[in-house]
């Protein structure tokens, strides 16, 4: 089923015959795994130009504890493993895509490990861990919860070492530019560099690598960069978006009041810590038979009740069990941040609470990760490949963007390598009219859309809050998504106005419960009516 709506096409006035202009083959945009990835394949066969919102390791990558499921002993196999992500799934995964993304797996890892990525070994081999979801030890993991940003430095490494790939930090990509018939065909970005002001790329092929969207929630696991940009410019350049309803909630993130939430690794209870409430009474047993192990979805949501049956803020993840040295030694980065709230996992229980994780939805694309735009590709977390369907199995994230990071360069290389002409880089105006509304305080309006988020379109759902959450947040886009903003703020909070409208909408016209996307409305799985994907594009003007 497919949704249509309407927006102004570009955020900021255009004028290509006076701004500065830059040129290259292929343009990555993003800097965590996927887009890493992407561009070391692509600059085998062509110029890259790497843009990153902030610093090059400002990504949901770098945070990224846990590690990167794949099948790596003789005893697992393959159709384990894709069996387990079709479980998670939720019917809609794409098993096609499930199938080459999990084949893929071992020797994109095995070349992660040659880069110097430091994966934790035993016997000279990866160590692999157990992850709820998944029926067998397959998750790999880096200086214990340090994965992500492990692997995160072997490939910029790797990237700066590249001479065919330029590095632009602090570059704010305000909008794709397209052009064609109907405006079909991507050939460059709009953007702010922090140092040289308004700019334009253009670019033969696009990689968008935006990652996700956290920070539309008041409470996430994400860093501030994850504001949804790369939805919203693909939205507004009329990519068919895809299965916005789902957005995972990672069950366990340090409650501290006061305090950023912080990520506490799923790998805990992979290995045997427990949650109690605040009662100190196990209680996952009563909500699923895997009890901590069950899927992300599940133990989010039965946090959430047993927080409301205990009237508390918060449940309790119990390590006490847990050899000191050997916590310290396992998860580092957890360890230390306990220590500095005063937690001694000797005694003291471990106060959690979920928290926005992981955008299962985004741009739709194919097996060779191209979108419904001509000469725009999408990887990692903002595309929706089919891998995770209604539900993302713990750690197929980084993989995702590993695999599908290395299709997208390839294939925008060798289309690239494959055009003999040049470009054409048109001449492209763009002029929006002064508003004559009056201006809200960008700041105030992004924390309240990310309270109603969280209230209205969190972990549960219902069919008055979306209502209201799409007439709020309608009633905030009539006096932000018509002026005309000169830095990044601006632009972030149009972009977070329009992505939470279209999830919200998304969210409403699924009637049904199905992996992350629960309606207290509609508590079963509606099997004839949506075992199918909601996508929405922006109407042709």
């Amino acid at each position: 089923m497919t949704e249509k709506t309407k927006l102004r096409r570009y955020l900021t006035n255009i004028d290509s015959s006076s701004a500065q202009q830059l040129f290259t083959d292929c343009l990555v945009i993003g800097s965590g795994i996927a887009g890493l990835r992407a561009a070391i394949e692509a600059a085998q066969n062509c110029n890259v130009t790497l843009v990153c919102k902030g610093a090059i390791k400002d990504s949901n990558t770098w945070k990224a504890q846990g590690g990167i499921a794949s099948v790596l002993e003789k005893a697992d196999t393959f159709e384990s493993h894709i069996d387990d992500t079709l479980k998670t799934g939720c019917g809609l995964c794409d098993e096609k895509i499930v199938d080459l993304v999990v084949r893929k797996g071992p020797q994109l890892i095995e070349q992660l490990l040659k880069w110097g990525t430091e994966f934790d070994l035993v016997d000279d081999k990866i160590a692999a861990t157990l992850e709820g979801g998944h029926s067998y030890p397959r998750v790999a993991h880096a200086h214990g919860d340090e994965t992500g940003r492990m692997i995160a430095e072997a490939l910029i490494r790797k990237v700066k070492k590249n001479t065919h790939i330029r590095i632009l930090e602090n570059f704010f990509v305000i909008d794709l530019l397209t052009n064609g018939e109907n405006n079909n065909s991507c050939i460059g970005i709009i953007g702010l560099d922090s140092r040289k002001g308004i700019q334009i790329i253009w670019a033969i092929n696009t990689i968008l690598a935006t990652g996700g969207a956290g920070r539309l929630y008041r409470e996430t696991t994400n860093p501030e960069v994850a504001t949804g940009d790369g939805i919203a410019i693909a939205y507004r350049a009329g990519a068919v978006l895809q299965d916005l309803e789902f957005v995972q909630f990672h069950p366990t993130t340090l409650y501290i009041a006061g305090a950023t939430r912080a990520l506490i690794s799923e790998t805990l209870r992979g290995e045997g810590a427990i949650l109690v409430d605040n009662q100190g009474r196990k209680f996952m047993k009563e909500y699923h038979d895997s009890a901590e192990l069950a899927p992300r979805d599940i133990v989010s949501r039965a946090i959430l009740a047993q927080m409301r049956k205990t009237e508390a803020t918060h449940v309790y993840l119990d390590v006490r069990h847990f050899e000191k040295t050997y916590f310290k030694e396992r998860f580092p980065f957890i360890s230390e941040l306990l220590e500095s709230f005063d937690i001694d996992i000797s005694h003291d229980l471990i106060p959690v609470r979920p928290s926005a994780h992981y955008m299962i939805g985004g741009v739709k694309t194919d097996s060779s990760a191209r979108t419904s735009i001509e000469n725009l590709f999408a990887c990692g977390e903002i595309a929706s490949t089919g891998l995770h369907g209604a539900n993302r199995l713990g750690s197929n994230s980084l993989l995702e963007g590993l695999v599908f990071g290395q299709i997208a360069g390839d294939l925008a290389a060798k289309d690239v390598k494959a055009r003999t002409s040049s470009q054409k880089h048109p001449l492209t105006k763009y002029q929006i009219p002064q508003s004559v509304r009056s201006r809200l305080d960008t700041d105030d309006v992004r924390n309240s859309l990310r309270s109603l988020m969280w209230r209205n379109v969190g972990i549960t759902r219902t069919e008055q809050p979306l209502v209201e959450a799409q007439e709020i947040i309608r009633f905030w886009q009539r006096y932000v998504m018509d002026k005309i903003f000169d830095l990044p703020a601006g632009w972030e909070c149009q972009n977070m106005l329009t992505v939470c409208l279209l999830m919200t909408q998304a969210a409403k016209m699924r009637c049904e419960s199905r992996g992350v996307h629960y309606r207290m409305d509609y508590t079963e799985t509606d099997d004839k009516n949506f075992r199918n994907h909601i996508e929405i594009c922006k109407e042709q003007d």
